[in-house]
């Protein structure tokens, strides 16, 4: 009889998780999903309203609303701020930033207080979306993007080209910041482990098989908008471009998600401390405040990330074939899986050994999101606290 020990069963389990997740989850990895190339001009494009919603971006708006205003699209098109509770100037600047596209229609508005019951963000794009209606109710579509993001000139013809072939939500996942010494360990990881949980060709597919969606540049349709019976749907959600993804998935819309080549992140984080800090805000919430979950998830990230460079390590140690054989093969299925979403981010595909440590962190960062939130401090995010859960 064979006896195993323990770290070869685990090897053995982890070889068999990424044979599942490199040839069973929808390709996840191939970095494969892209908006099609610049339309040809048409006539007839349907309206578009941009929803800015700014919360003390004076760093980033006025590069925001520039590229937005500057937006080569044909059909009518109006870009809104929605100031929310701004007292840094970005208000004043989003409207010097419009001045300098005089020919596009542009305005600034104050979001009301907060109300009870829902996030920041939602809540000021709700009101956006009042007074959108005012301004632009002819729009078809209404394109969400944060006010720390820059799209090239193209951006939006290339969205609406996608949409009009049936989609209802369509959605990009910008370029991030990735220069500094902790972004480059830890940005390509959160864009791989988004594509882990949200398969870009499943969401893709026809019908959408699951509801992901990348609020920093999603395109919405209107009449999507209202099937689900407005953002008041999802208004407490801290994720909540993936929540109302899945809320149109639900009313029976397709969905479409992809890689942007021409819109970037303005945000840089920098530091390990920043990067932490906007994981454990929600990290705990994806995962439904379950701590059956989280145990579940700290065991799933221990077994695929650190097992693997452990049996391998182990089994050269020890002169054990299989337990080096099993963290080897493991370690080259990673290595494989991790090499497209590496070179997006311009990195060499042996930066792939850091994944561990990078996968390693976001469980620690995991753990403390459920920590705050027990403490009653989960949610954080522009000196607002929201505790849902």
């Amino acid at each position: 009889m064979i006896h195993l020990s323990l770290v070869t069963l685990l090897g053995i389990l982890a070889l068999c998780a990424w044979l599942y997740l490199v040839y069973g989850n929808s390709g996840f990895w191939k970095v494969d999903q892209w908006l099609g190339p610049v339309p040809a001009r048409v006539t007839g494009l349907p309206g578009v309203i941009a929803i800015v919603p700014a919360r003390n971006e004076i760093a980033t708006i006025a590069k925001t609303v520039e590229s937005l205003a500057r937006q080569s699209y044909d059909g009518p098109f109006a870009v809104l701020v929605v100031d929310d509770s701004s007292d840094d100037g970005t208000g004043e600047a989003a409207r010097q930033a419009l001045t300098l596209v005089p020919e596009r229609q542009g305005w600034v508005v104050q979001a009301p207080p907060l109300a009870a019951g829902w996030t920041g963000k939602l809540a000021a794009l709700d009101f956006g979306i009042g007074e959108a209606r005012r301004f632009m109710p002819q729009a078809r579509y209404i394109w969400f993007t944060d006010a720390d993001i820059a799209h090239g000139p193209h951006t939006l013809e290339r969205l609406v080209a996608r949409a009009e072939q049936g989609f209802g939500l369509v959605s990009l996942m910008v370029r991030l910041d990735c220069r500094g010494f902790w972004d480059r360990i830890l940005i390509p990881a959160f864009v791989f482990f988004f594509q882990m949980i949200y398969p870009f060709p499943a969401v893709n597919a026809k019908p959408s098989r699951v509801g992901g969606a990348a609020g920093g540049c999603a395109l919405l349709r209107a009449e999507a908008l209202e099937a689900i019976g407005g953002l008041a749907a999802i208004k407490g959600a801290l994720i909540d471009d993936c929540a109302l993804a899945e809320a149109v998935r639900q009313e029976g819309y397709r969905l479409w998600l992809g890689h942007a080549d021409d819109s970037h992140s303005l945000r840089a984080y920098g530091s390990l401390d920043e990067s932490w800090k906007m994981v454990a805000r929600s990290a705990y919430t994806q995962l439904g405040y379950s701590w059956i979950k989280l145990l579940g998830t700290v065991g799933g990230m221990v077994l695929v990330f650190l097992v693997p460079p452990l049996a391998a390590v182990l089994g050269l140690l020890h002169g054990d074939l299989l337990e080096l054989f099993v963290g080897l093969a493991a370690i080259g299925l990673m290595l494989k899986a991790y090499a497209p979403t590496l070179q997006l981010y311009g990195q060499k595909p042996l930066e792939g050994l850091y994944l561990p440590l990078a996968g390693a962190l976001y469980t620690a960062m995991t753990v403390d999101s459920a920590r705050l939130h027990w403490s009653g401090r989960g949610g954080a995010w522009k000196t607002r606290t929201y505790d849902f859960g």
